[in-house]
């Protein structure tokens, strides 16, 4: 645990100190795209941050490969070159498409090559687990066709996803690190060397995911873009594709009796091999609302609106912040539930938590007006609109001379700084921002 705890933070480190260059780099090269109707950020914000998050990933595969309890995950398995192969042809691709907005046929192709291209280095689903049947062992195309859908689905809901500050990173690392948990239990406490690889990819996501938030909470100053949202898609895939295809089902060896008696039994253990696809859950949803919404209207399905699950909790009275925490909550109720459920199936209180949970979910969705108020010891370590207002008293007329004259004017205002902005003090984006502004009135 504790080497990848290292290789976590070392990732999450590189990302976070490698952002704020990548932003001052996109701004110059102008991978600031104009606003878009259904946008909800309100300025130019530049792209690009993909970059940050894929040199964090080498940084933890380059650690990982040098602590002595990881080595062996890249002595006995070739899938960390095939995540790092892969990952390096989709994130070329994001990069390119964050500049230069790239057809969306040619990005699934993409997307599709560089599936192929881990399948061809040994990342692929070799059986899958089936309840009521058993283990089923797959021909290679099947093991391929399989592989090169689930890479291609997840990395599009993920990018489905990316809607609002910070939502899609948030949502990837909880899904993550609630998939690092049962890898690593399959790995550690049933000895399974097969489950290194997804433990460790797992961890390193974590850590990507981490850096970057705090340069991408609202207000962000920087977007991941294609080249992040596809990156974090793939490792997210190539985890579920690492322990569900390549981890035989038998060697566990805690059920007895017939393979169907076995496979019935041990289906909260084959549950939480779907826990990356959880963050498909709620995308996958919105995905088939906007199919039926356009068409419904008589608009095309792949058509640009307003009408996302992100937008609703906006237009219901959300604040930006608020509408993520909502969706970071069902993540983790889905992603820990499925978790907790795994390790105690038999037990009621599992299912009883999470009942309660969704209903305090539901209870947050009806009152989007409701703003907590924190006690006056707490003020000082909430944000502004957490606090009390205080009434301030009334001014005193003043009979001094220069309140006569100058009793219509507008108080003075303080000069606010050109290099601060309100996220963090990373430097200022006001410049390239106000000539940007300018060319585009004229």
């Amino acid at each position: 645990m504790r080497d990848y705890l290292l290789t976590l933070c070392v990732t999450a480190a590189v990302t976070y100190l490698l952002t704020g260059p990548v932003r001052k780099f996109a701004i110059a090269a102008g991978a600031m795209p104009e606003i878009r109707a259904r946008d909800v950020h309100r300025e130019p914000t530049p792209r690009l941050g993909g970059i940050a998050m894929f040199f964090g990933l080498c940084a933890g595969l380059l650690v990982a490969d040098h602590l002595q309890n990881l080595n062996s995950v890249f002595e006995l398995s070739n899938e960390p070159r095939a995540l790092l192969s892969g990952a390096a042809l989709i994130w070329l691709i994001g990069v390119l498409d964050d500049k230069f907005e790239i057809d969306a046929l040619i990005k699934l192709g993409g997307q599709m090559i560089a599936a192929g291209v881990m399948v061809m280095q040994g990342l692929t689903i070799l059986w899958l687990p089936i309840p009521g049947v058993g283990t089923v062992a797959l021909t290679q195309w099947q093991g391929t066709l399989l592989t090169v859908a689930l890479v291609v689905i997840t990395i599009n809901a993920v990018n489905f996803v990316d809607g609002l500050d910070g939502l899609a990173s948030g949502m990837v690392c909880i899904a993550s690190a609630a998939f690092f948990l049962y890898a690593y239990r399959i790995w550690f406490s049933y000895g399974i060397e097969a489950a290194a690889p997804a433990t460790l990819f797992a961890a390193i996501l974590m850590g990507m995911c981490l850096g970057f938030l705090p340069h991408n909470m609202h207000p962000a100053r920087i977007f991941m873009g294609d080249s992040g949202s596809m990156l974090i898609g793939l490792i997210l895939a190539a985890s579920a594709i690492s322990i569900t295809g390549q981890v035989d089902p038998d060697a566990l060896k805690i059920f007895e009796g017939s393979t169907r008696q076995a496979t019935h039994a041990a289906l909260p253990v084959f549950i939480p091999l779907l826990l990356p696809l959880t963050i498909i859950a709620i995308p996958m949803a919105d995905l088939v609302l906007a199919i039926v919404r356009r068409t419904w209207n008589g608009q095309s399905p792949f058509a640009a609106d307003r009408g996302h699950l992100h937008h609703r909790l906006l237009e219901i009275g959300h604040s930006h912040s608020r509408a993520v925490l909502i969706m970071y909550f069902w993540s983790a109720l889905i992603a820990f539930g499925t978790l907790a459920y795994s390790v105690h199936s038999a037990s009621m209180w599992s299912v009883l938590v999470i009942v309660v949970l969704s209903a305090i979910g539901l209870v947050l969705l009806l009152l989007p007006r409701f703003t907590p108020r924190a006690p006056r010891w707490a003020e000082s370590f909430v944000p502004p609109r957490y606090r009390r207002r205080r009434t301030a008293p009334a001014a005193e007329p003043s009979s001094s001379p220069a309140s006569g004259e100058g009793a219509d004017e507008e108080p003075e205002r303080m000069p606010v700084p050109a290099g601060v902005n309100g996220a963090t003090a990373l430097g200022a984006r006001s410049a390239v921002h106000d000539r940007r502004k300018a060319g585009t009135r004229s």
